[in-house]
């Protein structure tokens, strides 16, 4: 067997496929509202311990106590490898050349345009302030026809291509006719709506907008078990025009039409969604987890007829694969769809779909480190459009050099007034108290500096099949300038070679010496020129736009599209605000990048303001001149090159 291609898996419908009917569940429009007003409104986050706690937090003014705000947030994005927060050796990381040192192989993409897309401050003040501080952002961008959409956790917005809002803010929850994150006035929570992607499919005309949406209990937040994919189309080639939305239920524990996959405690989850597409179908992949139990059970594949989605059909078949018994015993994990420019798809076998997948993390049996990706092929994706999809999948393994779980990464030494808040006595707000008191009712002060950033898991991001070939890229562990950093590994393969088995044509990996590279997101043009877009921190940066150029013969030099202003000072790198007493400093989860015709549009999350304790204590607390919110401080950026 050739070293390259380990194995070859096909699944059949005896081994996990189903296929089943959602309905059109209405229509939805993007409808602006005014922006809430700055400051601080317990709760400012989702769930709580116990139902008295809930109430007591909704009364006006109310702190809680500084023992953990118990956020339901981590429920979703899980990764295993997150729980214990990573550290990597020296010696345990490959040898990378500084950028310096580079000789590029593709050239430097060249900036066309860039501005600031969507910010922490803005969604938290979106419909009149009803929603609640998030982080991080989840970014997805789809641009298309003059348009550019963009949207994170959660909400989205419009702009032209020269950066020129053509919407106000629209929140996901009144977009999805879902009530509110939490109404103020009542004291109701509406579902919980994460994890947002979007694409804009070039044969169809149509937008594609993707949530997971796990069901609550208005009263106390709590979760009822029931959760769902919810898929918005719009019904025409602009955005901002009617959308339909058909709901995909995904707690696969047996009920409305769900299989049964066991998860512990009833209700699985369909967490972290991805979406591709190509001639025929529409795919999303999920991470199965148990919603109330700790197990990971397999990733999830579900297809979809392109065109009937398109059409609006008041009833469109969904064919699902679970993976658990694809892999000869090991569960595919973050199964990544392709996207493909300008209808370059896969014809042969009746219609093919890619995809990507590492398999170093727990959730695939690994051990933190891996000389293997996974490539995923779907084939027979044409029956999608007959009343009997029959599509099948394969798998194979390909060789690859050891990729490995990044570490942390530190930041460059900034105000973080948040922090500094939390754990100064001596400062008094303008009521007169201790500054922690504007957060918690006892406890503190709290000893809180300015923290690390999460650099995800060894997970698979965002994968692009252009010109023939399919291109992807994931975070890893570099031994750059003689230290252990997060650098990028990225990946070329031909994925027709060895009788569709696939083969390797390229990989490399990179970083920067004395900083971290995270988040990769990667789009190639038909042509087969490319960019990675990701963030850029450490020693020398506060959090950055970073990206390279990529094309068959390599990567660029790192490049910077915006450069950070200050260090990320949110509520998630603090341990005061975790339930568990040890932060989970979220940063990314995923960026996102988009072939438009021959230029490349990326989006990152980064930092694009700084501000003093003092100017953060000046009415409204915490908004620092309307530049931030007062529990966090993210930014993203949308950067149109030319590679």
């Amino acid at each position: 067997m050739d070293d390259d291609t380990l194995t070859d898996a096909i699944v059949g419908s005896a081994q996990g496929q189903t296929n089943r009917q959602i309905p059109n569940a209405g229509t939805a429009s993007l409808r602006a509202t005014a922006a809430g007003v700055d400051g601080i409104q317990w709760p400012e986050f989702r769930g709580s311990a116990d139902p008295d706690e809930a109430a007591a937090s909704r009364q006006a003014g109310s702190r809680p106590a500084a023992r953990g705000t118990k956020q339901q947030s981590d429920i979703v994005n899980r990764s295993f490898a997150w729980a214990s927060a990573p550290t990597t050796e020296v010696d345990s990381a490959q040898t990378v050349e500084t950028e310096a040192e580079v000789i590029a192989a593709a050239r430097n993409p060249s900036v066309i345009t860039s501005f600031d897309g969507l910010n922490f401050r803005q969604q938290r003040l979106a419909n009149g302030g009803n929603q609640f501080s998030i982080e991080p952002p989840d970014q997805g961008l789809c641009v298309g026809n003059g348009f550019v959409l963009e949207t994170v956790n959660d909400v989205l917005r419009v702009f032209d291509t020269a950066g020129n809002p053509l919407i106000g803010v629209v929140d996901l929850n009144s977009f999805y006719g879902y009530a509110a994150q939490f109404d103020r006035t009542t004291g109701l929570q509406g579902p919980f709506v994460t994890d947002p992607s979007c694409y804009f499919d070039p044969d169809t005309q149509r937008w594609f907008h993707v949530v997971l949406t796990l069901d609550q209990e208005p009263t106390t937040g709590a979760f009822l078990g029931s959760n769902h994919l919810d898929i918005a189309v719009s019904q025409t080639d602009d955005p901002t025009g009617l959308w339909n939305i058909y709901r995909l239920p995904v707690q696969n524990d047996g009920t409305q039409g769900t299989p049964n996959h066991g998860c512990s405690g009833g209700p699985c989850i369909g967490d972290y969604p991805h979406i591709g597409a190509d001639a025929y179908g529409f795919y999303i992949t999920t991470n199965e987890y148990s919603l109330f139990g700790p197990e990971y059970k397999s990733a999830n594949l579900y297809a979809f007829s392109k065109r009937a989605l398109a059409a609006g059909a008041p009833f469109v078949i969904v064919t699902q694969f679970d993976t658990v018994r694809a892999v000869d015993g090991d569960p595919g994990f973050t199964i990544w769809p392709a996207i493909t420019p300008d209808g370059q798809y896969q014809l042969t076998n009746h219609g093919t779909e890619y995809f990507l997948s590492s398999n170093a993390a727990e959730e695939a049996n690994g051990n933190g480190r891996s000389n293997r990706i996974i490539l995923w092929s779907l084939s027979n994706t044409a029956s999608l459009e007959t009343n009997n999809p029959t599509p099948v999948l394969r798998r194979a393994k390909l060789k690859v050099d050891t990729y490995r779980l990044p570490p942390p990464a530190n930041q460059k030494v900034g105000n973080v007034p948040l922090a500094e808040c939390l754990s100064d006595s001596k400062i008094l707000t303008p009521f007169g108290l201790g500054c922690w008191t504007l957060f918690f009712s006892n406890g503190g002060p709290f000893n809180e500096v300015e923290s690390v950033l999460d650099t995800s898991d060894t997970r698979m991001q965002q994968v692009y099949y252009a010109n023939g070939l399919l291109y992807g890229a994931l975070g890893t562990a570099v031994n750059v300038g003689g230290k252990t950093k997060a650098g990028i590994a990225w990946y070329i393969v031909n994925p027709q070679a060895n009788n569709d088995k696939g083969k390797l044509v390229k990989q490399g990996q990179f970083g920067l010496a004395g900083n971290h590279l995270s988040y990769p997101a990667v789009a190639v043009t038909a042509g087969g020129q490319g960019a990675i877009a990701f963030t850029l921190v450490g020693n020398d940066y506060y959090p950055s736009a970073g990206y390279v150029g990529i094309n068959p013969s390599g990567v660029s030099r790192v490049q910077i599209a915006a450069a950070g202003i200050g260090p990320q000072d949110g509520f998630s790198g603090y341990n005061v605000f975790a339930g568990s007493g040890i932060a989970r400093p979220r940063w990314g989860d995923y960026g996102a990048a988009v072939a438009d015709g021959n230029t490349i549009w990326l989006a990152s999350e980064y930092i694009a303001q700084t501000c003093t304790l003092e100017e953060y204590l000046v009415p409204p607390v915490g908004s620092c001149g309307g530049t931030r919110g007062a529990l966090g401080n993210w930014a993203t950026r949308i950067t149109q090159v030319q590679p």
